[in-house]
């Protein structure tokens, strides 16, 4: 491999292998690069919903703290680089080519897939790079998941609710159990799971591989003002009392993460381990998109007309964006919409229906995506006014720009794809 291009190309054509569950695969790959996931210390992130927030406000305290952070997440949204980073800045193209070249011979032995192959170059990236400490998010489940051979410091397990059952399991005790497999043997757990249910099942696991469990009090938060440029909050953590403590992250539901990242710095205080400053807390919180380069999270992206993206993909990801949004008084939306196979996009939509004027459809670029005639019927089941519908989320944009003419708030949800592909289409306007 020689050039970036070429490098992805071969990333992305091990989607033909599809998705292999167990870690052998990445414990082979891993191997054949002298386990470089053995050499930093990291936090392990798992969850439903949140995980992609609370692994970013991490990475950004860690970064405000002067240490040198690694953040793997996924998906990305427009560039494959995003994927992996260093305080903030993707991984260089230079490195992709790098460490693809040192793994292309063992990917083709073992057939590895994308998200093995992804994870293994994270890892080494993080291993040359040197990494004081790395935060890593889990793709799909938990206890299968590719990134599930590291040893933590910290896990934490967001929350849990209904999602890819028929890779995770049909109840929320299955699908619990599967997040629950990133608890690891006297390794304390952090934990923002509120729900009965689901929560004993987290408190079995832990108890029986004798891991200290910490669950978050929804109740010990409290949000003091909420704008679409971040909230302010005071929360109690412990011995500690954070007042007037603003996270750069719109949208009331991003308390409950901040929650369990003091919580989870505060765990790790207790081991001696990482202690980092209140006033590094602060300014990392405060600048989360800066410092770890989070994005479409309630996100403004343009002023003119008001364009917002989130890339809530779930029933329960998509209520919480549509409360928030309510909160802040934004309503009677422009709605850019796609959405994958395998999501209940009737609750979605069911959801979306209470901030939404007009609606335009869009197909995105993979092949996984839920057909416009599906989202076409439901939408008018739900008697959603459809303005259009179109095969590609560039044309939505266009459509809904005109659509909207400065008068009107534009939406764009519904998958990480959608979101990807509407903020290209919105870069390349800007810059022609």
């Amino acid at each position: 491999m020689k050039t970036f291009p070429e490098s992805v190309r071969f990333l992305y054509g091990l989607e033909k292998f599809g998705m292999k569950f167990g870690l052998e695969g990445i414990r082979s790959l891993l191997l054949s690069i002298d386990n470089p996931h053995r050499s930093f210390s990291c936090i392990h992130v798992a969850g439903t919903n949140g995980k992609g927030s609370t692994s970013s406000m991490l990475a950004s305290i860690f970064t405000a703290a002067g240490y040198r952070t690694g953040l793997f997440t996924s998906p990305h949204l427009v560039s494959f680089t995003e994927r992996i980073r260093i305080d903030g800045k993707p991984i260089s193209t230079k490195e992709v080519v790098r460490i693809t070249n040192l793994l292309v011979r063992q990917i083709r032995k073992q057939r590895a897939t994308f998200f093995e192959a992804t994870t293994a170059m994270a890892f080494k990236y993080f291993a040359d790079s040197k990494v004081d400490i790395a935060i890593i998010e889990t793709g799909l489940g938990g206890r299968l998941d590719s990134t599930n051979v590291v040893i933590p410091l910290v896990s934490v397990i967001t929350n849990v609710s209904m999602e890819h059952t028929e890779i995770l399991g049909e109840s929320i005790e299955k699908i619990a159990w599967e997040k629950g497999g990133i608890i690891k043997g006297t390794i304390p757990c952090v934990t923002g799971i509120q729900s009965a249910k689901p929560l004993r099942v987290i408190r079995k696991i832990a108890k029986a591989r004798k891991a200290p469990l910490f669950v978050a009090a929804a109740e010990r938060v409290k949000i003091r003002s909420s704008t679409l440029t971040g909230i302010k909050i005071e929360a109690t953590v412990g011995d500690s009392l954070y007042r007037n403590l603003r996270i750069s992250l719109a949208g009331n539901h991003q308390a409950m993460n901040a929650a369990l990242v003091l919580h989870t710095l505060e765990v790790l205080k207790r081991e001696g381990k990482h202690v980092i400053k209140e006033s590094q807390i602060r300014r990392g919180l405060n600048n989360v998109q800066r410092f770890s380069g989070l994005q479409a999270r309630l996100s403004v992206v343009q002023r003119r007309p008001l364009i917002v993206a989130d890339v809530a993909h779930n029933p329960e990801g998509v209520r919480r964006m549509v409360d928030s949004l309510k909160d802040l008084g934004i309503g009677g939306v422009c709605l850019i919409f796609g959405v994958v196979r395998d999501k209940n996009y009737e609750s979605m939509i069911a959801s979306l229906k209470e901030i939404t004027r007009y609606a335009i459809l869009a197909t995105p670029a993979t092949d996984r995506a839920r057909s416009l005639s599906d989202l076409v019927l439901e939408f008018e089941r739900q008697e959603i006014n459809v303005v259009e519908a179109v095969s590609h989320v560039g044309k939505a944009v266009e459509r809904a720009l005109v659509l909207a003419a400065k008068k009107m708030p534009i939406l764009i949800t519904g998958s990480h794809f959608v979101v990807g592909e509407a903020l290209s289409a919105l870069g390349r306007r800007k810059n022609t």
